[in-house]
C-alpha cells in the first residue's frame, strides 16, 4: 500500500539560483512538434500499441499502466527514477498521462509524417517517451534506466559509479596508462560487428560475455576498473549504449564513433574540446591515427580526457538529470489538452509498493541506493533559454567544421604512411 497521503509541497530554497546545463534547451526541440496543436487524448492513443507501460501522474501519485514487459528491468528502473523524482520535488510535477516505450530504437518516424500523395498524414505525431532520439524521428528523449541501477549486470546507481569511477582514476596516473585505445562490450550488435575486425596492436577490443560473467560474478566487468588506457572507444549498439556516460567519466581521450541516435545530455557535447571524432566507415583507420596523435601530442589528449570526463562531473550530477526530468515534464505537462484519467486496470506505485516486496539481492540494492530519502532542499536549476535557429545551425555547423579539419589530418597521415611505405 502506498501511503495515504503525499508529502507536502516543497519550498526549496532559490537564495543562489542556477542556470541549467546547455544541454537542457534541447527540451524545447523535443517538443517542437506539439507546441502549435498541444496533446489531445486522440493524439496520445495513437501510440498506445508501441508503448511499454502507460505512466499517470494526479495530484502527485502514479499510476501505471503496463501493457508489455520491456526486457529485463528497463521499465522497473524508469518508473522507480520518476517516483523518485516526486519524492525530489513533491507537488512539482503538473497531471499527465505519457507513453514509455523501452526498446533500443526509436519508434515515431519522421518520414511517416511527410505529406505524400494519396496518403492521409495524421498530424501532429503521437508523443513517445524513450532513452534515445534520432534526427529522423519523433520520440521524446529521457534520462535511461541505469541511472538507477541495471542489477542484471552489476551496475549500481549513478552516484555510486561516479564515486567509484572516480577512484578507479586515480589508481593509474594519465601518463602511465596504456599508450593505446580500449573497447570492452558486446559485439555482436550494430556498427561494433566491423570494429572487432580492427587487428592493429594501437587498438585493444575485448568482447563482453555477460552470461561468463554472471557466473564468476562479474569480477573482471566492473567499469571503474577500465579507466587504465589513454583512449577508450565509444560505438553504439543497435542504438544508443548507455556505456557512453561511463566512457567519457574515465578521463581518457573518448574516441567516439559518429553515433546516429542521441541521448538527452549528449548534444551540447563538442568534437576536439571533450572527444575526438571517429568517421563510422574509417573506424579502424582513424582509431589508429587519433592514437598516434594523442601519443605525440600528450597534453593534449589528456586535456580532452579531462573535458570529457569534466563535462560528466559537472553536468551529469544526478540532481540535473532528476532537475532535466521535471523541466521536460512540467513542459510536457503544459501541452496536455486532455483530461487526465487514471484507466481501470492502472496500479498506483511508490517505494513502498515497488521495493519492498524485493528481499535482497542487486535489485534491491539499486533501489535502496536510489531511494531519495527527503525533498531537495536546493530549488531546481532554472532553464536556459530556447536555441535561436541561427545558433543552432551555427553550433552544428562549427562541430561539422571540426570533424572535417580532423577528417583531414586523418587522410593527410595515411598518406605519407603510404609515401613511406613505397619508398
Amino acid at each position: 500500500m502506498c501511503p495515504a497521503s503525499n508529502p507536502e509541497k516543497s519550498q526549496p530554497s532559490k537564495d543562489d539560483p542556477e542556470t541549467c546545463p546547455d544541454y537542457f534547451r534541447w527540451i524545447y526541440k523535443d517538443l517542437e512538434a506539439w507546441r502549435e496543436t498541444g496533446i489531445t487524448r486522440e493524439t496520445l492513443e495513437r501510440a498506445s500499441d508501441k508503448a511499454h507501460f502507460r505512466l499517470i501522474i494526479k495530484g502527485g501519485r502514479v499510476y501505471v499502466q503496463q501493457y508489455k514487459k520491456s526486457f529485463q528491468t528497463r521499465d522497473v528502473f524508469t518508473i522507480w527514477g520518476i517516483v523518485q523524482l516526486l519524492r525530489m520535488y513533491p507537488g512539482q510535477v503538473p497531471d499527465l498521462e505519457l507513453l514509455f516505450m523501452c526498446d533500443d530504437l526509436p519508434e515515431i518516424w519522421r518520414r511517416d509524417y511527410r505529406p505524400r500523395p494519396g496518403v492521409n498524414v495524421t498530424w501532429p505525431p503521437s508523443p513517445l517517451f524513450h532513452y534515445c532520439g534520432h534526427s529522423g524521428a519523433f520520440d521524446i528523449v529521457f534520462p535511461d534506466w541505469s541511472f538507477w541501477g541495471w542489477p542484471e549486470i552489476n551496475i549500481r546507481e549513478w552516484n555510486k559509479m561516479l564515486e567509484a569511477i572516480s577512484e578507479g582514476i586515480k589508481k593509474v596516473k594519465w601518463e602511465e596508462r596504456e599508450p593505446y585505445a580500449y573497447w570492452k562490450g558486446n559485439a555482436r550488435v550494430g556498427k561494433r560487428r566491423d570494429l572487432m575486425n580492427c587487428h592493429d596492436p594501437m587498438v585493444h577490443l575485448y568482447r563482453q560475455d555477460w552470461w561468463k560473467e554472471g557466473s564468476i560474478g562479474y569480477k573482471t566487468s566492473n567499469l571503474e576498473d577500465q579507466c587504465t588506457h589513454r583512449y577508450k572507444i565509444y560505438v553504439e549498439g543497435r542504438a544508443w549504449s548507455v556505456s557512453e556516460k561511463y566512457i567519457l567519466a574515465c578521463d581518457s581521450m573518448t574516441l567516439l564513433v559518429k553515433p546516429f541516435y542521441f541521448d538527452f545530455f549528449t548534444r551540447s557535447l563538442v568534437p576536439m574540446e571533450h572527444y575526438w571524432p571517429i568517421r563510422p566507415r574509417e573506424k579502424c583507420s582513424d582509431i589508429v591515427f587519433a592514437v598516434h596523435w594523442g601519443n605525440n601530442n600528450t597534453k593534449k589528449a589528456k586535456a580532452i580526457g579531462r573535458n570529457g570526463s569534466g563535462y560528466i562531473r559537472k553536468n551529469l550530477k544526478m540532481k540535473y538529470v532528476y532537475d532535466y526530468m521535471l523541466h521536460l515534464l512540467q513542459s510536457y505537462g503544459k501541452l496536455m489538452k486532455m483530461n487526465v484519467e487514471v484507466p481501470q486496470g492502472a496500479k498506483e506505485v511508490c517505494p513502498e509498493t515497488m521495493a519492498c516486496p524485493i528481499n535482497g539481492g542487486r535489485m534491491r540494492q539499486s533501489m535502496d541506493d536510489s531511494l531519495v530519502m527527503s525533498p531537495s532542499v536546493k530549488a531546481a536549476c532554472e532553464m536556459p533559454p530556447p536555441f535561436e535557429e541561427d545558433e543552432l545551425k551555427r553550433f552544428l555547423e562549427k562541430k561539422e567544421s571540426i570533424e572535417k579539419e580532423v577528417e583531414k589530418w586523418t587522410n593527410e597521415y595515411w598518406e605519407e604512411q603510404k609515401k613511406i611505405l613505397k619508398h
